[in-house]
């Protein structure tokens, strides 16, 4: 056993954070990486404050926010396909420019009263350009990772850096918009994108190898991961995932709005997104004996449960302990289904298969928004909260009706397999 293995064995002998981070080069792609996906956290909320400001139209601002938000999550399966066929600097060094450029033009159009339909042409370029950095990210563990009890570990520290990025993009955008100026957090965001998707193409040791890899198995077709059957299931679990993110949003502002507390929006938003942390961190540092199949069926169940509670929480108190409840149980769901991709999807095609499974919460969470938004608005106040509950509960069946199609292939070999890449351990 050489130097390397031996460190390589001892840091991966027991699951643990301390471990997972002493891994060979894992610090080389995980600081640009943070830095690369912390922009995708401003970018909706930058383009309401600016849009908002230049047009006086709520309306008009979500519209544009939405049209972004779909554009990524139509385009970032192909921007994961193309990473997977041709590899991730390829895809990154184009697409960082056309992200920051498409970026500051819809910023020049907002600031020069330009129709709503000139912001829209500029918001679909602005959404599909958007660097699939934490796909990336994760693919790159699953080199390091590949067969190691940290894989779980790996994907709850995503899990829990995903979170963490998205209570600082918002604070960042909202004070960049209202204390410099409307158009600073998309100014920011584009300049991020470009300086860190940059450093982190960079790094070019860490991403996954392309083609043969030199250890006898021979390039085949690549196999697009969407043919995989429990792709598509996890897509479908993921859709319901979204629907809470969104549901949530619209749900709790009105709430707090109709109680005359709006203050409090941000304070239970919070409550829910620490729930989700906590259960991320919690999930990664267990040593865990049941299947990944099991515990995302328990998880989920968990999560049908407590959302389907939502629209009867009629207090500040129950909402908050319901929200928590709710928190906890999308990090072990989140957490697993990416794991699940490791003994689904080819070594070839699981960036791919990881930017399926983003954009699906980001298409679900456009959905939920727009639902839940018609609902506060026809029906009675808090009645968005079905939103969660009408989410869940479908995928929730659908995952049990389905979930023979979440079984691996014995020593987790799949079609078309052999593509000659290290097997990446999925995580988020």
């Amino acid at each position: 056993m050489n130097a390397e293995q031996s460190t390589d064995s001892a840091a991966t002998s027991r699951p643990g954070y301390g471990q997972l981070l002493r891994t060979r080069g894992a610090w080389t792609f995980l600081l640009p990486g943070f830095a690369a996906r912390q922009p995708f956290a401003m970018l909706t909320l930058s383009i309401v404050l600016l849009v908002q400001h230049t047009t006086g139209s709520y309306g008009a601002a979500g519209a544009a926010a939405a049209v972004t938000g779909v554009s990524m999550a139509l385009f970032a399966p192909y921007s994961g396909r193309l990473a997977d066929r041709y590899g991730q600097r390829a895809v990154l060094l184009p697409g960082v420019l056309v992200h920051a450029a498409s970026g500051l033009t819809l910023t020049a159009l907002a600031l020069g009263g330009a129709p709503l339909w000139a912001l829209f042409a500029a918001a679909v370029p602005t959404g599909a350009s958007v660097p699939q950095v934490g796909p990336m990210v994760r693919a790159r563990w699953g080199v390091k990772l590949k067969g190691s009890p940290l894989m779980t570990t790996a994907a709850a520290f995503e899990s829990v850096t995903d979170e963490l990025t998205f209570v600082v993009g918002p604070l960042l955008a909202t004070a960049l918009c209202t204390a410099v100026d409307p158009a600073a957090g998309l100014v920011t965001e584009a300049a991020l994108t470009l300086v860190g998707g940059l450093l982190f193409a960079a790094q070019k040791g860490t991403q996954p190898p392309v083609g043969d890899t030199g250890d006898g198995h021979a390039r085949v077709a690549h196999v697009p991961a969407l043919r995989v059957p429990g792709v598509r299931v996890l897509i479908v679990t993921f859709l319901g995932i979204g629907s809470v993110f969104g549901g949530m949003q619209v749900s709790l502002a009105a709430f707090t709005e109709s109680i005359g507390e709006p203050g409090l929006n941000g304070v239970l938003y919070g409550i829910f997104a620490a729930g989700n942390m906590l259960s991320g961190v919690v999930c990664g540092a267990i040593a865990w004996k049941a299947s990944p199949q099991r515990r995302l069926l328990v998880g989920y169940t968990a999560l049908g449960l407590t959302a389907s509670g939502l629209w009867a929480a009629h207090s500040v108190p129950l909402l908050a302990g319901l929200g928590l409840l709710v928190g906890m149980s999308i990090a072990p769901a989140l957490i697993t289904g990416y794991t699940l991709v490791e003994g689904l999807v080819p070594a070839g095609a699981r960036t791919e298969a990881f930017t399926w499974l983003t954009g699906a919460v980001a298409l679900g969470q456009a959905a939920a928004v727009t639902v839940a938004g018609q609902l506060e608005d026809r029906f009675w106040d808090g009645a968005g909260f079905l939103v969660p509950m009408g989410g869940t509960v479908l995928a929730l069946v659908t995952l049990l009706a389905l979930r023979s199609r979440l079984a691996a292939r014995p020593d987790g070999r799949t079609v078309a397999r052999g593509v000659g890449h290290r097997a990446p351990a999925a995580v988020d």
